[in-house]
């Protein structure tokens, strides 16, 4: 019940912080460029985690992943620091790939000669063609990214808002890119099994209107946080220590995570199920036709990203 997050900036922090309160992990190793501010960041945290459930935290340098059975990435530029914030940015968080994968080419060899039966999960910006790099790098397929995990929260969390309801009551998925091209499910939304269209028409509002205000709050989350706080880091954080738990716990749950699928040509996100060797099996949800082609068309997008057609 060993992980290892590599990269102590923020989302690192906040990852590391997030698996210390859950106790997602037995022993939980941070590794950063800078060893002082990994020792730092294990230090801190070790001071509060006897409060937590029981965990070690240390910091290390690679060959201290050895045995881990899933290793976060969160190292590279992050959206701030590489101008990936302008709203009106066709390429989004793709404008990071080029100087995160330089990164990521350097990172995986170390990880998997340190701990190659680790799970590798890429929490980087732009994590789904930089979890493609890193399969390439690693030498096997045992990568997933984050995905729409997360923006599949922050969906059900503002439908939540919309309805006054509790977000655990909603339905609704965000698949494909992590990043502008993401495609939501509204076919298929739905609170207490009654389909969100439905209820929308029943409010007296159109579902044009609904849907340009919820997709642009999640589609620009990061941006907005980022406007506030620099960074956005505690979502993720979160988001990262519970599929951590789903892989060291082979729990077999079932949410929208990026791997990579053939069909695709690239890594993206579909409704998976996830436990101890990673994406055990994808399902292609039930789509709209339109929902259909935005899946097709994203999956270009990030072919396009990496450079293959």
């Amino acid at each position: 019940m060993k992980i290892g997050i590599v990269g102590a900036g923020r989302v690192g922090s906040a990852c590391a912080l997030a698996a210390v309160t859950r106790g997602s992990a037995r022993t939980i190793v941070i590794v950063d460029r800078t060893r002082e501010r990994a020792k730092a960041v294990a230090t801190d945290l070790r001071y509060g985690s006897p409060l937590c459930p029981k965990t070690s935290v240390i910091d290390g340098d690679y060959a201290d992943l050895a045995e881990a059975e899933l290793v976060m990435i969160t190292a590279g530029i992050n959206e701030k620091a590489g101008g990936a914030t302008d709203r009106s940015d066709p390429k989004g968080r793709l404008r990071l790939l080029d100087k995160n994968a330089e990164i990521y080419r350097e990172i995986v060899p170390k990880i998997v000669q340190a701990a190659p039966r680790a799970v590798i999960l890429v929490i980087t910006d732009p994590p789904d063609p930089l979890a493609d790099i890193a399969r390439t790098s690693a030498g096997h397929d045992l990568v997933l990214s984050t995905g729409t995990f997360l923006d599949s929260l922050r969906f059900r969390v503002h439908l939540a808002d919309h309805f006054d309801v509790d977000a655990n009551q909603v339905e609704a998925q965000v698949i494909g890119e992590h990043g502008v091209s993401q495609i939501f499910l509204w076919s298929t939304a739905r609170i207490a099994g009654v389909p969100v269209s439905k209820l929308i028409k029943e409010r007296g509002e159109t579902l044009d209107a609904v849907r340009k205000q919820v997709e642009d709050s999640v589609r620009y989350a990061n941006i907005t946080i980022i406007e506030g706080n620099d960074a956005s880091q505690f979502g993720i954080g979160i988001v990262s220590a519970r599929i951590a738990e789903m892989i060291l716990r082979d729990e077999r749950a079932v949410v929208p995570i990026g791997s990579y699928h053939e069909k695709f040509g690239v890594t993206l996100s579909l409704p998976s199920i996830v436990g101890r060797g990673g994406v055990i099996r994808s399902f292609e949800p039930e789509m709209s036709r339109e929902e259909e082609q935005a899946l097709i068309l994203g999956a270009a997008n990030l072919r396009k990203a990496e450079g293959r057609k």
